[in-house]
């Protein structure tokens, strides 16, 4: 077998209709858009939504709650995932990013310190937030001996 000797299968490519081309074709005339109206018309955008005039889907379910536009969705890193570091890191989103704890799309908000887990090693965090529990971890950890 040869590249100049393949074939496709009868019927696996089905040329276009072209429309308006003769009466004999099956889709001359009015080329399938019936006699008059808004529908007929050259330069008639039909929405995607549009139903016919049936109350489209989108509006005829219910409705619930409030999505707020500027809200701020942040990126969740635990206390566990951050054991990983050496004790006296400085860990900044960047950083955060780079270890491959952060991923995903909602930078807007930035990166959220969540407290589940235990933390051994003295570190130096830089986020944008602070889940309670994770504010209410204690600050003086014991110092790395020497």
């Amino acid at each position: 077998m040869n590249l100049h000797t393949l074939k496709n299968t009868p019927g696996a490519r089905k040329t276009r209709m072209r429309v308006g081309r003769g009466e004999s074709s099956g889709k001359g005339k009015t080329s399938g858009k019936g006699n008059k109206g808004q529908m007929s018309r050259t330069g008639h955008k039909h929405k995607p939504t549009f139903e016919g005039g049936q109350m489209r889907l989108v509006r005829r379910i219910p409705k619930r709650g409030f999505h707020n536009p500027s809200r701020k969705a942040f990126l969740a890193v635990n206390i566990a995932a951050l054991a990983d570091f050496a004790s006296g890191t400085e860990i900044t989103p960047e950083l955060l990013r780079q270890a491959g704890l952060a991923r995903g799309d909602r930078t807007g908000g930035g990166i959220k310190i969540l407290g589940e887990g235990e933390l051994k090693n003295r570190l130096t965090v830089k986020a944008q937030a602070f889940s309670a529990q994770a504010d209410d971890l204690p600050c003086s950890l014991p110092s790395p001996t020497a």
